[in-house]
């Protein structure tokens, strides 16, 4: 039932008291920050029913469905090995190159599914936001959800790969819960970006296919880290190694493999991790609240 309150007569009280009086807020004010935090909260089961329904709709009308999730980033694996590792021969050099490619792939294709969801969130629902009063950062939350829920699917055939080509289970392994928190965070916070930026600029999704290509060969998915050190010194190589998708692909590759070349420190590159993992995470939630009054108009 919508709060109302019929206006007290002969009070001498301002209508901005009598509203304060009854409880009453000024229409389509913008939450504070926790406030907004604890409205998605209260949502959370309409954000986890989304989130399956969109998880339901876009693989219900294949045959293999679900499938899908797991064999389009072996599928982008094998074409990628064939070319890179096989014909380029970018595979000199690395143990298990197979696994190394296997896992830049993976790893990289999660946040990329992230940022295309993401860039959809507002634009590809429009007709529920205008319909419906709910905190709009439901829809990115969904899209993250989806996705962190494929890449675990992923992260399973991923621990098989690397287990069938020869690597032993360590106690490394354990690193992988919390590089999985600390890149979901990220992610989270990238699918609230894009899901703002992409409302206010359709352009952004042509550029996005582009923008990605350039981002995944920054980030060494495809060939060794060090052809970087042999290639570039200094600020250029300094640019590189903050690249966020180039270290939580290191880390994952630590985790993972036995003996191979990071691009630093495991500890440097823990910490860069926690840095992009907040700034991201917590800014891109702050900026998607800031334009929550303007989704779905105009």
């Amino acid at each position: 039932m919508p709060e109302t309150a019929v206006a007290e007569t002969g009070t001498g009280l301002s209508p901005k008291e009598l509203a304060r009086r009854h409880g009453l807020t000024a229409s389509g004010r913008l939450p504070s920050l926790p406030e907004y935090t604890r409205q998605l909260w209260s949502y959370r089961h309409f954000i986890r029913a989304h989130a399956s329904a969109k998880m339901t709709s876009s693989l219900g009308s294949t045959k293999l469905g679900t499938v899908w999730q797991v064999l389009t980033p072996i599928i982008n694996a094998a074409v990628y090995y064939l070319i890179f590792g096989v014909i380029i021969g970018t595979s000199r050099g690395v143990d298990n190159f197979p696994a190394y490619l296997c896992i830049g792939v993976f790893v990289f294709q999660f946040t990329q599914s992230i940022v295309q969801g993401g860039q959809n969130a507002i634009t590809g629902n429009l007709g529920l936001i205008r319909a419906l009063h709910f905190p709009r950062a439901s829809l990115p939350l969904s899209v993250a959800l989806v996705e962190i829920r494929n890449f675990v699917v992923a992260l399973v055939v991923l621990i098989g790969i690397v287990l069938i080509t020869g690597e032993p289970i360590t106690v490394q392994w354990l690193l992988l819960l919390p590089l999985l928190a600390l890149q979901s965070f990220f992610n989270t916070g990238l699918a609230m970006f894009m899901a703002r930026y992409g409302s206010k600029n359709r352009d952004i999704k042509q550029l996005i296919p582009f923008i990605m290509r350039f981002w995944m060969y920054g980030s060494a998915v495809l060939y060794p880290v060090t052809l970087f050190e042999d290639k570039l010194d200094g600020w250029q190589l300094a640019l590189v190694e903050a690249n966020p998708m180039l270290i939580f692909i290191e880390l994952f590759r630590h985790a993972l493999l036995e003996g191979v070349t990071l691009a630093g420190s495991p500890v440097v590159l823990w910490l860069e991790a926690l840095a992009w993992s907040v700034v991201v995470g917590i800014g891109g939630f702050t900026y998607f609240w800031r334009g929550e009054k303007g989704y779905g108009r105009g």
